[in-house]
């Protein structure tokens, strides 16, 4: 691994903390906008899934892009997308124009989550290959713990709104970042061959400090036909369709924790400061289960350990629901359950750069996300009327948490090739 290649996935790390901090961001802010506009639980519930809808749509169209035009130019699209998205947040005044631009931030974020799961994969050598992208996932809860301890500074004194000034100045910032320090992908510029490709591979094999090329390697037949939609061939179909159904099935228990911590904890009596803290404490555990199950892939089997995160994933969801209105053991089992569930997650976009090849790996990833949150989606919605009708705390994260277990057999099934 060169600088080069530390120094672009690092980055895919803090553009996936990126992604973490601007999605959590309503969950942040959620308490003030129910008080501000007198919203009941089941209209909020629909509010917390916006930007969840785009990032659905957002995945699976510009994954497809990133695998045509490139994951570079895609990425730096997508920040623009959110930096607009965040900031046109504060200026609206009702729920309908909230939702929109929600949508629209998402679109961004599903953009930029299916390109640079396939950009850690890509400029990683292939021993490290599961180690760099599950060190890319681990950005996700790192950007809730650092700019989630900032937002509970915020409330503190300011209002909602503050949330996304602040995400739109951090979105910001990262587009001088991609565009000066990452490269295109040189798997993408040898599969796809655009005009001046060999330029560019040679311009980025030197920053890597390997030889050049003389020529661009010849494209086989094979190669030459392939498109994005080989992930509905008879050779990828059941890999996609496993893939997706633990995806999605994980993600739904995942967000519920993300998405009604805050509001599950002002509703006990505590402040939104206070239920700020919690979700940090939620992500937090989640940075140390992601940092040890990447640090796990280089001696273990990966499909093993993340049906083991899948697992113990369960078991604290279910524990997190029967937890009393204490504050010191709501963080603790926050932590708890952001610790395995995150882990998994992190299992999960592992899997997905490695079942798919270069040449769909980013619209394989798009499709999986894209599809997957419908299980986030999902999750604030059901929750928010299983709350509304009144069914508690600890039956609501019973029914949510199996999500989890149906992920584990989605992936008993999953056969994932040597390497």
């Amino acid at each position: 691994m060169s600088s080069t290649q530390i120094m672009v996935v690092t980055i895919t790390i803090i553009l996936c903390a990126l992604d973490g901090f601007d999605v959590l961001a309503i969950s942040f802010a959620s308490p003030g906008i129910a008080n501000e506009w007198g919203i009941d639980r089941a209209a909020l519930g629909i509010v917390l899934s916006m930007e969840l809808i785009g990032m659905s749509m957002g995945s699976i169209m510009l994954g497809g892009i990133a695998d045509k035009i490139g994951r570079r130019i895609t990425i730096l699209g997508c920040l623009t997308i959110m930096s607009i998205g965040m900031f046109m947040v504060t200026r609206v005044s009702g729920v309908i124009e909230l939702s929109v631009w929600r949508v629209i931030t998402g679109l961004g974020i599903g953009g930029i989550l299916a390109a640079i799961n396939a950009v850690a994969a890509e400029f990683s050598n292939t021993r490290r290959k599961h180690l760099c992208v599950s060190l890319m996932a681990i950005g996700y809860p790192f950007g809730v713990v650092v700019g989630g301890t900032i937002a509970a500074q915020l409330l503190k004194s300011y209002d909602w709104r503050s949330v996304f000034y602040l995400g739109t100045a951090m979105t910001v910032m990262c587009i001088p970042l991609v565009y000066f320090l990452v490269p295109e992908s040189i798997h993408w510029l040898t599969n796809k061959q655009p005009e001046r490709a060999l330029s560019k591979i040679n311009t980025t094999l030197k920053r890597m400090g390997h030889a050049t090329l003389s020529a661009l390697p010849e494209i086989n037949l094979e190669t030459q036909k392939s498109r994005v939609a080989d992930i509905f061939s008879p050779a990828l179909i059941v890999t996609t369709i496993l893939v997706t159904a633990a995806y999605f099935s994980h993600i739904m228990t995942f967000y519920f924790i993300l998405k009604w911590t805050p509001k599950l904890v002002v509703d006990m009596g505590f402040q939104p400061s206070a239920a700020a803290g919690v979700l940090v404490w939620a992500t937090i555990g989640g940075v140390i289960g992601g940092v040890l199950f990447s640090l796990l892939t280089i001696r273990f089997p990966l499909k093993p350990l993340t049906i083991v995160a899948c697992f113990f994933s369960t078991i604290m969801i279910v524990a997190f629901g029967r937890s009393p209105a204490d504050l010191d053991k709501l963080a603790m089992m926050a932590a708890s359950a952001g610790f395995f569930s995150n882990a998994a997650i992190v299992g999960l976009y592992a899997i997905i750069a490695h079942a798919f090849p270069t040449h769909v790996r980013a619209f394989g990833t798009g499709f999986v996300i894209g599809i997957g949150r419908g299980g986030s989606m999902l999750a604030p919605i059901v929750a928010g009327f299983m709350f509304q009708a009144g069914i508690s705390l600890a039956t609501v994260a019973m029914i949510i948490s199996s999500g989890s277990l149906i992920a584990i057999m989605a992936l008993w099934f999953l056969k994932l090739k040597p390497g």
